[in-house]
């Protein structure tokens, strides 16, 4: 199987054809001084304009970031939305020459105002759905003079009218006799029933609509809810897979040979929700055409998405950056590793609790490792069929124990705690407490020492929301490292020399 670091190795030259709702981006920024005297409302002193593709050519653009070709077809009027789109996509190294201007229409235009970089107002205009005849022809004509040089296909429908029924029977014809990858991602999935697709991306409550479904609610069970919502889908669609997008619980992939996996994404403090599907669907379309099959190819399309939402706007994701993020994600992804980070972790355990195993999770500094740990983690592994072990790491550590209390950095105590035998797998967590790695993991049994049980945890409420049991266990031998160390200490006292050995439990 390809690497993903092979993979996207490969995005450079790569051809891609984008159809789609093409428009354009505005952003005025500026500072909220005061309420206006007519309505109680900002007013906002403005300091900058910026221009972005949006929609199908940022979609675009992700794609030529990425390092592949792309030629763009899409809709735009004779106005000066439409002028300003074709320049911001230049200045992208994309070419304008299949963007059909006619007259009958308005170009695609939102323009979102800021105060203080907090969103005000979001204003949208114009409407492509009267286009007219010679338009659509032409739309046709491009898309079969420039279909057989493409390596894939991407569709991004904002159900604003550039995509009729007619333009999607003819893609499905295209591709018949020129078979390549499909990406579609969908406002209104079911009009693509027979378009034939690679894969399909909804959002969940696309998916859900797509089927007549009610909206999933985030409950413990909303992943088994939303797998049964992609196998309906599968059923209405002539599609090979379906990728259903989570925002931050990352994305559950189903596919025709029966097989569902779901790839987290890595926690965002504060998450920017546009164009990150953009960049998903940009780098899953060129997973898909360097030749990596579905499974790699979403993988790299979360790392995408993932790095999207880091930044505000409208915004792209360059080629080296993802090549590093998966290259860094890389190390905690090899078989029989048991030293994970959280996505891969969530990954794994999704496809452990599919196989009937039950998930045990404990968590702890575990700064001195000793004999009362191993005989704690033991009893913990035998309360079900996987143990995970959750680890503060060095910052989350020093704020509960203080800058002098941590002596073992967290790679040590990661990797011992990792090696022993009654450990299936360990990751570290950033937070004070592991509510928020308990609401990932979502296990079956979460174990404490028997010493926490006279006072209620702080992540006491989040093992109740994922149908979680709480059980809390006796540590035999000393009760934390500092009693380790003290024991120590007195001894070596006694020796004459006092060796720096331990720290908090």
């Amino acid at each position: 199987m390809t690497s993903s670091i092979e993979l996207v190795q490969r995005f450079r030259g790569l051809r891609a054809l984008v159809l789609g709702d093409v428009m354009l981006d505005t952003y005025i920024a500026g500072a909220a001084e005061r309420l206006c005297r007519e309505a109680p409302v900002p007013v906002v002193r403005k300091s900058a304009e910026e221009y972005a593709p949006g929609g199908a050519a940022n979609t675009a653009a992700n794609l030529r970031a990425l390092g592949a070709d792309v030629t763009l077809i899409g809709l735009i009027g004779p106005d000066r939305a439409g002028s300003l789109l074709r320049e911001t996509l230049l200045q992208r190294g994309i070419a304008d020459a299949h963007l059909v201007e006619d007259a009958a229409i308005e170009t695609l235009h939102k323009l979102r105002v800021l105060a203080d970089g907090q969103f005000v107002v979001r204003i949208d205009e114009g409407d492509t759905h009267r286009c007219s005849l010679v338009a659509r022809h032409r739309l046709i004509e491009h898309i079969e003079r420039q279909l057989p040089g493409a390596d894939v296909l991407v569709v991004s429908d904002y159900a604003y009218g550039v995509i009729d029924q007619e333009l999607i029977e003819r893609l499905a014809s295209l591709r018949r006799r020129q078979p390549r990858p499909l990406v579609v991602d969908s406002k209104q999935l079911q009009r693509f029933k027979r378009a034939g697709a690679t894969v399909v991306t909804p959002n969940h409550l696309e998916a859900c609509a797509a089927v007549d479904a009610p909206a999933a609610t985030n409950g413990p069970h909303h992943l088994e809810v939303l797998e049964q919502i992609g196998r309906r889908l599968l059923k209405r669609l002539e599609t090979e897979h379906v990728a259903i997008t989570l925002a931050g619980d990352g994305v559950l992939l189903l596919s025709r040979d029966g097989t569902a996996n779901h790839l987290p994404a890595c926690q965002v403090t504060s998450a920017s929700s546009i164009g990150a599907g953009d960049a998903f669907a940009a780098a899953l379309a060129l997973g898909l055409a360097a030749g990596g099959d579905c499974l790699t190819a979403t993988r790299i399309a979360v790392e995408a998405a993932g790095l999207a939402v880091r930044r505000r706007g409208t915004v792209v994701v360059e080629h080296q950056e993802l090549l590093r993020r998966v290259s860094l994600s890389s190390i905690y992804a090899q078989p029989g590793q048991r030293i994970l980070d959280v996505p891969a972790l969530v990954s794994r355990l999704h496809a452990e609790r599919r196989a009937g195993r039950k998930i045990v999770l404990t968590c702890g500094i575990f700064d001195t490792l000793h004999a009362g740990h191993v005989g704690f983690l033991r009893r913990a592994r035998a309360l079900g069929d996987v143990l995970v072990v959750g680890i503060n790491s060095d910052r989350s550590a020093r704020r509960l124990v203080g800058q002098d209390g941590l002596f073992n950095h967290e790679r040590d105590r990661l990797a011992l705690v990792a090696a022993l035998e009654s450990v299936d797998h360990a990751v570290l967590f950033d937070e004070d407490t592991p509510a928020a790695l308990i609401r990932w993991i979502r296990p079956d049994v979460y174990v404490k020492g028997a010493d926490h049980a006279s006072a209620e945890l702080p992540e006491s409420e989040a093992v109740r929301e994922v149908g979680g049991e709480l059980v809390y266990l006796p540590l035999s031998g000393p009760e934390s490292g500092k009693d380790v160390i003290d024991h120590a200490t007195a001894q070596s006292m006694g020796n004459g020399r006092i060796d720096q050995i331990g720290g908090q439990a």
